[in-house]
């Protein structure tokens, strides 16, 4: 899976807008959305309601998660732990790069909410980063990996996977009886 299918997935979560229009419910595959009235709020998977703010019909209500104060407490919260802390979204990073380039002027605050996430993110992916590296050094078979999001996963995946496959190769080689047998005498 790449970043642009974990993108997709994202898109799947409801956000809160405050519509601008009328129309009643409408029924789609992944389930009933509205009614939509004036004023009241609704909630809309992202993809509809990064549409609907394009076309100039609602205002996107920021996620609770996505107030300056809890993501301080959050980035305070991951550089403090030596485990992974909880995330308040399992798509914080995808939803927040969706939601502010296509609506920040919905967010106060957008470019520190920005700066907080980035921060969020590379905290992170640096303790993934050396609990791979402390996986592979100390030659381990496996590994449990709590909250992690998947394009956290996604982003260390080739990485992980072409050490393990090394380490495979390596150790296979230097257990006695593990070579393939030698070539038949012509």
């Amino acid at each position: 899976m790449d970043p642009a299918e974990v993108e997709f997935l994202s898109e799947k979560q409801t956000v809160t807008i405050i519509p601008n229009f009328s129309l009643d419910r409408i029924f789609l595959i992944c389930g009933d959305l509205g009614p939509f009235n004036p004023g009241l709020p609704v909630d809309v998977p992202v993809w509809l309601a990064l549409n609907l703010k394009q076309r100039q019909k609602c205002r996107i209500v920021p996620p609770d998660w996505m107030d300056v104060e809890k993501l301080e407490e959050l980035r305070e919260q991951e550089r403090k732990e030596e485990a992974f802390t909880r995330v308040p979204s399992l798509h914080y990073m995808e939803l927040t790069k969706l939601l502010l380039n296509h609506a920040s002027d919905d967010f106060p605050k957008a470019d520190q909410i920005r700066t907080l996430v980035k921060d969020i993110w590379d905290t992170r992916i640096a303790k993934l980063r050396l609990s791979a590296d402390s996986f592979i050094a100390q030659q381990e078979a496996h590994a449990k990996l709590d909250n992690l999001t998947l394009m956290e996963i996604n982003t260390i995946r080739s990485f992980l996977l072409d050490s393990l496959n090394a380490m495979f190769k390596l150790r296979s080689n230097l257990q006695p009886g593990s070579r393939e047998a030698p070539p038949p005498d012509h």
